[in-house]
């Protein structure tokens, strides 16, 4: 799994410099971060929403997918996979490989700002 997502993350690499009328990871990459995030965001809702529904290949295809915008937006990071099996691995040592890190909710380290994904001017509901 680990090769397939590294040899996915040298694909991406190589398409930041190809052109962006050919190549859909081109242009994704020059299209910023928050227009990735949003594309990972509904790759992620797609996958929910066929677990849900019981769609077992729909599943596979969408997290395929999701998994692509992962890495995408891990270039436009400047993550490598190295970096996250690195984390995983401390993760492990610490936790067993199933638990989740928890967050401290006391520590400003761990709070995140709320920000929206797309670049239009949000409007206030009434």
């Amino acid at each position: 799994m680990s090769d397939s997502l590294e040899r996915l993350h040298a694909t991406v690499l190589a398409a930041k410099y190809a052109d962006p009328g050919t190549s859909r990871t081109a242009r994704l990459l020059r299209s910023g971060r928050a227009k990735m995030a949003k594309k990972l965001a509904e790759e992620a809702i797609e996958v929910i929403i066929d677990a849900m529904h019981g769609g077992r290949d729909a599943v596979i295809r969408e997290s395929a997918d999701l998994l692509y915008h992962l890495v995408v937006l891990w270039e436009a990071a400047g993550v490598s996979p190295k970096d996250v099996w690195k984390e995983m691995d401390r993760r492990e040592r610490l936790l067993g490989i199933a638990e989740k890190m928890p967050k401290a909710a006391s520590e400003p380290e761990f709070r995140r700002q709320v920000v929206a994904l797309d670049s239009r001017r949000l409007r206030k509901r009434r």
